[in-house]
């Protein structure tokens, strides 16, 4: 009984460590400085990164996790078309090392795959490693006509589907579809133009 009570006191303790809910703007330097540190300097020139470039998620579905007031993880969903099917791809997920042993991202995972569910999305997409992802029923099973555009491995393209059928006759190549971000105006400066431009996940 002693050991039950041990186990029961851990899970609680650990549950009671983050909390997710939905993105605010407040996270967004927060999250850019978690996204450097897990993917390093280069995360913007990733083949997932040109299906985000410009484009805003999907609505609803850019959750963070946070621990005592501290952005600890996030995660996004963007609208593509896979080869003429709408679906949602994900990512990036990114949670920040010391809390990656009380199970954030799973409990990103489960919320964002529920929340997409719940709002009448029919498949998801990843670029990701299968041994992690297929605990959450991605696979490639559906995934082997499709492309990104970019190199990238052909066994870690996942798809998902939340409605039966959903990827049927997926062919082609994977799109953007969200909903294009405003441009943001030049800044003259003395010696130069700069152009801003929004940041992106």
């Amino acid at each position: 009984m002693t050991a039950l009570r041990t186990t029961t006191k851990t899970l609680v303790s650990d549950a009671a460590r983050f909390a997710i809910r939905a993105e605010r703007a407040s996270d967004v330097t927060a999250r850019e400085a978690l996204l450097d540190a897990c993917f390093g300097d280069n995360r913007h020139m990733r083949t997932c990164q040109r299906l985000r470039d410009g484009r805003a998620p999907a609505d609803g579905l850019s959750l963070s996790a946070v621990a005592e007031g501290r952005l600890v993880g996030t995660l996004r969903l963007w609208h593509v078309s896979a080869g003429g099917q709408p679906a949602l791809m994900l990512g990036p997920l990114a949670v920040e090392a010391p809390s990656r042993q009380f199970g954030v991202g799973a409990a990103l995972m489960a919320r964002a795959l529920a929340t997409a569910k719940a709002r009448g999305h029919r498949a998801v997409i990843l670029l990701g490693d299968a041994p992690y992802y297929a605990r959450f029923g991605f696979s490639a099973a559906r995934t082997g006509q499709l492309s990104l555009p970019g190199t990238f491995e052909r066994e870690r393209l996942l798809g998902l589907e939340l409605a039966e059928g959903a990827l049927d006759g997926a062919w082609g190549m994977i799109v953007a579809t969200g909903k294009k971000l405003p441009k943001m105006p030049a800044v003259r400066t003395r010696k130069a133009k700069v152009l801003l431009v929004p940041s992106a996940a």
